[in-house]
């Protein structure tokens, strides 16, 4: 008896069935009724994989992404630090050097995430879309035309099948009821107190039962020879169907193999030529390295080489009168005369103002006086950069 399953129940009852004994392997195989399904299927599963591939890249990318952040925190977080750190001269440059690859490698990585998003995801996207359409209400359409394929071609070889086993059945039973006449036979010939007609009765059971089990017989050879005849020309159009859904698999599995090969292109930064120049210019900051150069650079400012002011005399500097803020502000906002042209002074001292209005110089700087002193003692001049502020009148003197 045969039960007719779905397509998907069928395949889902033999993933989910234990492993069969060896000697029912061959029940299992791609010539037995429905057992296409599973090639039906693949179609399926190729595009879920599909999914899988660009699911399983985007988040690659996404790696990728936060790889070249966290890389870029991490050289942000170390160059304000360096700074305040006991290194100088060439060992600071070297470890500087670390920050400036770390920011071309994050750069690098950066672009790796966009390249698999924005070329290999789109690609695979776009393919799948060409590749596996769909008909409507049945699925893809490679699907339903394998389906429809096979099922046209096995079903006059299933039937025979269902035939054979019909008969086989048959023949078995007859086998069995001639096996149960024998052994009453034999029973019959030992028993002594049995009639002779009795036995003889069961000797003709015997017969009848031999004779129905060679009838049964002869219809399973004939049903069998039929099934045999009929299985090259089911074979040739089961595997050309096969064929050619093999042949749509072979596209897919050569274009994917295509993609990797070129996701691989993205993520192999061994023959990167931009990451070999990263790391030669690291390795030649490393190995310039210089103890001596470093061990003069901190003499010269930290040492001996520094230039010091050696004790000498110096020189009376007038005391400086100064003035609140409010009240400087007033002056500003009183009329006072203003030098046009302004009149060119040298600064006696140096200077460094101490506010944002009042102006530094060195002495002996030439600028010049535009406003006169003011009962405070400063007046307003101007640098030669331009910029105008107060300066205490007695520390320059009128130019010759």
């Amino acid at each position: 008896m045969f039960i007719v399953l779905s397509d998907t129940d069928a395949f889902t009852i033999m993933a989910s069935l234990p492993k069969e004994p060896h000697e029912d392997a061959g029940k299992l195989s791609f010539w037995m009724p429905r057992n296409y399904v599973r090639t039906v299927h693949r179609t399926e599963r190729s595009f879920q994989a599909c999914n899988d591939i660009m699911a399983c890249f985007m988040e690659r990318a996404k790696v990728e992404k936060q790889y070249a952040q966290q890389l870029n925190q991490w050289s942000n977080k170390w160059k304000s630090i360096v700074d305040s750190r006991p290194l100088y001269g060439s060992l600071m440059r070297a470890w500087q050097c670390f920050f400036t690859s770390t920011e071309r490698l994050s750069a690098l990585h950066a672009s790796i995430s966009q390249s698999l998003v924005a070329e290999e995801g789109e690609r695979v996207k776009t393919w799948q879309k060409e590749t596996f359409p769909r008909k409507l209400f049945c699925g893809f359409r490679e699907s339903y035309d394998n389906k429809t394929s096979f099922s046209r071609a096995q079903k006059p070889w299933s039937k025979k099948l269902q035939k054979l086993e019909k008969v086989r059945v048959a023949y078995h039973k007859s086998c069995q009821r001639e096996q149960t006449a024998l052994d009453k036979e034999k029973q019959a010939n030992e028993n002594t107190e049995m009639s002779e007609a009795k036995k003889q009765k069961i000797a003709e059971a015997k017969q009848k039962a031999t004779e129905e089990k060679e009838k049964c017989r002869d219809r399973y050879e004939k049903i069998l020879e039929d099934v045999t005849s009929y299985t090259p020309r089911y074979m040739e159009e089961m595997e050309a169907i096969f064929e050619q859904s093999q042949e749509e698999e072979r596209k897919r599995i050569s274009f994917l193999k295509q993609v990797f090969l070129s996701i691989h292109r993205h993520l192999d930064i061994t023959n990167n030529e931009s990451v070999k120049a990263v790391y030669s210019e690291l390795h030649q900051t490393l190995m310039s390295i210089d103890e001596q150069d470093d061990l003069k650079w901190w003499k010269n400012n930290h040492g001996p080489g520094m230039p010091t002011d050696w004790p000498k005399i110096e020189e009376w500097v007038p005391p400086l009168k100064k003035l609140k803020r409010k009240k400087r502000d007033q002056k500003r906002k009183e009329s006072r005369p203003v030098m046009i042209g302004g009149v060119k002074v040298r600064a006696l001292y140096d200077y460094v103002g101490e506010e944002g209005d009042e102006l530094s110089f060195k002495a002996g700087e030439i600028f010049l006086k535009v406003e006169e002193e003011d009962d405070q003692g400063w007046c307003r001049g101007v640098l030669s950069g331009g910029k105008e502020g107060f300066y205490p009148a007695n520390y320059a003197e009128v130019a010759e």
